[in-house]
């Protein structure tokens, strides 16, 4: 068994290790595209067909031959072309045809002259500006030639994808198959959101949290519920998850006091990658493999346990479904508005809000108080302050990078 890491690790060095020993899912279905949204594309999705499919007009406006138009003269208009109901009739020479946006080209016409290039005298136009060949017609596969990839593998679908296989007539797509995580929690103390509360009990939050989150981000959850503090029924819950999963995801029982007792019990069953980051929430972080599955442990405080998914389950599940989008954001710099506390130590993820002040300029304020328990100061929150590892306090003014929340913690 590989021996647990003696320090504390920086979250860069815990993802690099984390990532690097995944290897993504393959396993496929089709589905139709009513039941795809937030599914991840398995393979390239071909167009079956050129968009346009037929010359168009992109303006509304006069299809013309170019030595009408440019002869100077009034012209006739001859008829008129729609979308869906394009112009057959005869288009004698010197005269034009009207013609509106997405209405197919009439054929002889080598140029679309826009309405506003035009004066009306009489029953017939004027063009009063130079037209060139081709001028706002759109070719066939212009856009989109027949058999070209319009999507790569690795995409969640969502409300732009979607709407783009639709308008090319494909109703079904090839999708991976959906990642199962298998949760639970550890602690005698802990009791179901929803049921009365003993004497120091207290409710079991960040199952429910991260049972929210893998929802949304697409996976099948098994959940496992709450195991007490007994070395058979975590043992049995273990290997339960591992048989089912491939991601199991406890929350509890990796800090300090707990930790000797998880630890013997995985190093039974798997392989421990590394143990405490050098973060601020969630030090206490297990990553590993066990038989058939991978395992990360989270803290049992709910903020700890909500910032490490964040930034360490959310990369991992996105690697292992082999999404081509960073799961994280960009970070950016924007002033301090509010003094920040901060012992050096460790990289703190603290909870913010960002807006621009009446000078256009981006600041971020904190959301105040940031104990590992008060998971309210996510709700006021739309970004992290990421406060560097050997960082102190910092005033009001200085330059902090915050990283805004992905959809994962959006409202």
């Amino acid at each position: 068994m590989e021996s647990f890491t003696a320090g504390l690790i920086s979250l860069e060095d815990a993802q690099e290790k984390m990532l690097a020993q995944l290897t993504p899912i393959t396993d496929s279905l089709s589905v139709p595209l009513a039941e795809a949204p937030g599914r991840i594309t398995a393979r390239a999705v071909t167009s079956p067909i050129d968009v346009p499919p037929f010359d168009n007009s992109a303006m509304d406006g006069y299809a013309v031959r170019l030595a009408d138009a440019n002869s100077g003269q009034p012209l006739a208009v001859a008829g008129k072309a729609f979308a869906g109901a394009p112009f057959n009739g005869e288009w004698p020479v010197g005269s034009v045809v009207r013609i509106m946006t997405g209405a197919p080209i009439p054929a002889g016409c080598e140029a679309v002259v826009m309405q506003e290039e035009t004066e009306q005298q009489g029953d017939a136009i004027v063009i009063t500006a130079p037209v060139k060949a081709g001028q706002n017609i759109r070719l066939t596969g212009d856009d989109i030639h027949a058999g070209n990839a319009v999507l790569e593998p690795g995409i969640r679908l969502g409300a732009a994808e979607l709407p783009l296989l639709a308008s090319l007539g494909i109703t079904e797509v090839t999708v991976l198959r959906r990642l199962r995580v298998a949760i639970f929690s550890t602690g005698d103390e802990l009791q179901p959101v929803g049921q009365p509360l003993a004497p120091g009990q207290i409710y079991d939050t960040n199952r429910f949290t991260v049972s929210l989150m893998l929802k949304k981000l697409g996976c099948d959850v098994i959940d496992l519920g709450i195991i007490k503090d007994d070395p058979h029924a975590l043992r049995s819950a273990f290997e339960e998850a591992d048989r089912q999963a491939d991601v199991v995801i406890s929350t509890g029982g990796v800090s300090v006091g707990e930790a000797d007792f998880t630890k013997a019990m995985l190093e039974a069953l798997g392989v421990i990658t590394f143990w405490k980051l050098a973060i601020k929430p969630g030090k206490p972080f297990a990553f590993g493999r066990l038989a058939s599955s991978w395992f990360c442990g989270l803290p049992g405080n709910p903020v700890s346990a909500a910032v490490t998914f964040y930034q360490l389950v959310q990369p991992l599940l996105a690697t292992l479904t082999g999404q081509k989008k960073a799961a994280l954001p960009p970070r950016q710099k924007v002033r301090a508005a509010t003094r920040l506390k901060k012992s050096p130590g460790r990289l703190d993820f603290q909870r913010g809000f960002y807006q621009q002040n009446d000078r256009g300029e981006t600041e971020v304020h904190s959301t105040g108080h940031q104990g590992s328990h008060v998971f309210s100061s996510f709700a006021q929150a739309n970004c992290f302050i990421v406060l560097e590892r050997e960082r102190g306090n910092v005033e009001v003014g200085e330059w902090v990078e915050i990283e805004p929340f992905n959809a994962l913690l959006e409202g």
